[in-house]
């Protein structure tokens, strides 16, 4: 077994992950909870910190690189945030110490867009985008990241040139619990997903947006009048929201962009299916490979010995 070089660690707003990573980059152990910002806000971020330390048997001496909301406003330390334009590789020398540690614990800053009528900013993807494309990231890219606020970033030749934050996943599960069609989807969890009616709702939300309010309507009419499913009307509701996501984030670059797609699980399969209904392409990325590999990344830049 290799040597241990560095702690990884991606705290996202609800959600913890950490890694003890080899000098040879192998993942020696492995820490996960949902001891998010909010939580270690309340019992610590440095107990946290130190618990799961301890259960990857971490060496004493050992240092930390951190991504995410640990380095928020609200967060443990506030790394802030990089103007864009900016160079993936800005991110690389950009890290805030935490003061008082026993051992060097750095945060990341996150990215911001300060343009007026499209303010945007960004806190742990950015680590995501590092690791994906690299930091000598060459050619235009258009990459995505979904999430509960997806990210959708433009690169040119390692320069983030701009990027976009979309409520995809915060309005389905606003939609689904909190409206009247959270009647029309109750049980779909029970039920085999319906991917036609997925793939309809995104061609029809990319095709028609500004019917957006009356095609998650027909969640509930379709049901009501034509015997539309509970799995069904889930579907639809999420394929809609995908489809604007994916309408609004390509009305810069057009529909001929190659996508780089940075997920997993269950969102990785939803966004894969989405592209393919709209006949785009795209390329996918793990998300865990990709926040490591710009852990990584910021880990030899900071301590290259």
């Amino acid at each position: 077994m290799a040597d241990p070089a560095y702690v990884a660690v991606d705290w996202g707003t609800s959600s913890f992950r950490l890694w003890l990573i080899g000098k040879d980059n192998s993942i020696l152990g492995e820490s996960r909870s949902n001891e998010g910002m909010t939580t270690a806000a309340k019992t610590g971020f440095a107990e946290v910190l130190a618990s799961h330390l301890e259960k990857v048997n971490a060496p004493a001496h050992l240092p930390v690189i951190v991504c995410g909301m640990a380095g928020a406003k609200q967060g443990w330390v506030e790394a802030g945030y990089i103007d864009v334009p900016a160079s993936l590789s800005s991110i690389l020398t950009g890290a805030v110490p935490v003061p008082g540690q026993s051992r060097d614990v750095r945060i990341l800053p996150g990215l911001a867009q300060r343009d007026e009528t499209r303010p945007d900013v960004m806190r742990g993807e950015e680590t995501q985008l590092l690791g994906a494309l690299g930091p000598a990231s060459t050619g235009s890219q258009a990459v995505c990241m979904p999430g509960t606020h997806s990210k959708w970033v433009h690169v040119e030749d390692g320069l983030v040139t701009g990027f976009s934050s979309f409520m995809t996943g915060e309005l389905f599960d606003a939609i689904s619990k909190h409206t009247i069609l959270s009647h029309a989807v109750a049980g779909a969890e029970q039920a085999p997903s319906d991917d036609a009616a997925f793939a309809s709702a995104v061609r029809q939300a990319y095709d028609h947006p500004a019917l957006a309010t009356n095609l998650f309507f027909t969640a509930r009419s379709g049901q009501l009048l034509h015997g539309l499913t509970a799995a069904g009307a889930q579907a639809r509701i999420s394929g809609t929201l995908i489809g604007l996501e994916i309408a609004g984030a390509l009305a810069d670059t057009g529909t001929g962009a190659n996508v780089t797609l940075v997920a997993a699980g269950r969102l990785q399969g939803l966004y894969e299916a989405a592209f393919r209904a709209l006949s785009l392409s795209y390329t996918t990325i793990d998300a865990d490979v990709a926040v490591r590999g710009g852990l990584a990344a910021a880990a030899k830049a900071i301590w290259p010995n």
